[in-house]
């Protein structure tokens, strides 16, 4: 063999390893792309999944806490506290804090704010009532007032509820969703409280 058919050899030769190396690599870097992206996609919906699990556990724990303040106001009007009405309240308590707590790491700036909001209401009114319920209320503090801060929580828990089914893409908010659904199947309805009396001479949520 001459010099040069020996080197049309090699050329050849090179050529078909050097394009098989560079198939190898173009397969490799398709291969970790393919990962990084189902490593991403996975991450995505277990970080949606902690986040709804969250947002369940809240926005129950603060619809809880709002009504055992209802039923302390209840407690506090006809008859002396006992130590299980304090243990209930303080429970509830507890739960929603617990759950504010874990919000604080994992929600985004919307919900957190309204979170936050509901939170802060809940605990203000809690104050009054425990403040009620020692026989220490500050000025212009009573179950009158008590009752009517106490109603204004919902709201404000709807509209975190709002933020929260915004985040995950679920669509609608939830008053208007849940109208929707009376509308379309008649006796689906919220299980939010209804109004009931309180003796201070308004109505509030129980």
């Amino acid at each position: 063999m001459d010099m040069g058919a020996a080197l049309i050899a090699i050329v050849g030769v090179a050529g078909t390893l050097g394009g098989a190396l560079l198939t190898q690599r173009g397969a490799d870097r398709t291969k970790r792309r393919e990962l990084e992206l189902s490593r991403a996609i996975q991450e995505a919906r277990e970080d949606r999944e902690l986040r709804r699990r969250n947002y369940t556990d809240l926005h129950r724990d603060a619809r809880q806490f709002a009504t055992a303040l209802s039923r302390h106001l209840y407690v506090i009007r006809d008859r002396a506290v006992a130590d299980e009405d304090v243990r209930a309240l303080e429970g509830a308590k507890d739960a929603q804090r617990n759950g504010w707590s874990e919000a604080i790491m994992i929600a985004p700036g919307a919900v957190l704010a309204a979170a936050r909001e509901v939170n802060g209401a809940l605990t203000r009114v809690h104050g009054q009532v425990k403040r009620l319920e020692q026989g220490n209320p500050r000025p212009g503090e009573t179950l009158q007032t008590a009752a009517e801060a106490q109603q204004a929580l919902w709201p404000l828990i709807h509209a975190m509820g709002d933020a929260m089914r915004h985040d995950l893409g679920i669509p609608g908010g939830i008053e208007a969703t849940l109208r929707d659904a009376e509308t379309r199947h008649p006796g689906v309805q919220d299980d939010m409280p209804g109004a009931a009396r309180t003796g201070t001479g308004r109505t509030t949520r129980e």
